[in-house]
Formats: C-alpha cells, structure tokens, sequence
C-alpha cells in the first residue's frame, strides 16, 4: 500500500491533490488555507505601494506603482478608480495629507513632521468663500443696478452679510 518511502499519493478529488503519510497519520492539501500563501488584496497593493514611495505620494505615483504588484488581480477597467477608493474609504490605513497627496497611517508623525501641520483643515478664509458667499454678492449687485433678482426657494433663507439672502441690505 505504501510506496517506497512510505507515502501514498491519492487521487484528485474536491479537496485537491492529497498526500496520505503512513496510514493515515496526516492528510497535506493543497487547498488548505493554513498551507496557502495568504492572499493579497488591492489595498495591499495600495499599501505596499505607498511603502516603496516613502510613506507618502501623489495619486499618481501611487496608481503607477500599486499596477506594479505582483499578484494583484485588479479585474476592472478602471484600476485608477479603484486606487482612489481605496485611499479614500480607508483612513484607518491611509490618510490625506493635501490634495491628491496620501499617506501611511501608520507613518502619520514622520509625515506630518515634513509637511508641517498643513494636514487638511481648513481655513477661516477658505470657509468663508461659500456658494451662498458667492449667490449673495450677485444679489447684492443685481440690487445695486436696479435689476430684479431671484434667490431659489430652498437658499432664501441662507445668512449672508447678518441678513438672509432675499432681505440683504443693498
């Protein structure tokens, strides 16, 4: 029963190709997954990527060299797409350093000690130029030429100068 060396190769079945060692000491499959190789996912490759790039980089950078891992299957047609998910749907991984510029997570004090505290809060002066910024001041200049203007229903009510945007002073 046992060949030469006291191994038995058994045939292909559901469970893959099988080695019996002895008599039926142990069963080795191949399709075991403590015998597999752990398997990459796309974000991996994201994360191996940001790695080889120093812990930080542009989109771009990152979409050429996570294209680059080995063993990555990333069966769509839009892999550029999927990169920038990735970065953006996962912040217990990546995090964004400015715009179109990720980083490491686990990287994040290294980083941000090169960049500055320059990570993505917004200043008062960014938050003040708003639409209903912008919506006011063409109000207020349609006024000041005498002009009938309209403001839409749903942004009458929106502060602009202390007042709301259908009552702001001329």
């Amino acid at each position: 029963m046992a060949g030469a060396e006291g191994f038995e190769e058994g045939r292909r079945g559901r469970r893959g190709r099988f080695i019996w060692l002895g008599a039926g000491a142990a069963l080795l499959a191949s399709n075991n997954p403590c015998m597999r190789p752990a398997r990459k996912y796309q974000y991996d490759a994201v994360e191996e990527a940001l790695q080889r790039l120093g812990g930080y980089a542009a989109l771009a950078d990152i979409y050429r060299e996570a294209l680059k891992t080995p063993g990555i299957e990333w069966g769509t047609q839009t892999p550029f797409a999927s990169i920038r998910r990735i970065v953006q749907k996962m912040p217990d991984r990546f995090f964004r350093i400015r715009s179109g510029v990720w980083g490491l997570v686990d990287q994040r004090q290294r980083i941000e000690g090169l960049f500055g505290a320059e990570a993505e809060t917004p200043t008062p002066s960014q938050s003040e130029f708003t639409h209903t910024f912008y919506q006011g001041l063409v109000v207020e200049l349609g006024k000041l030429k005498q002009y009938q203007t309209y403001v839409p229903a749903q942004d009458k009510n929106r502060s602009f100068k202390g007042a709301t945007l259908v009552r702001s002073p001329t």
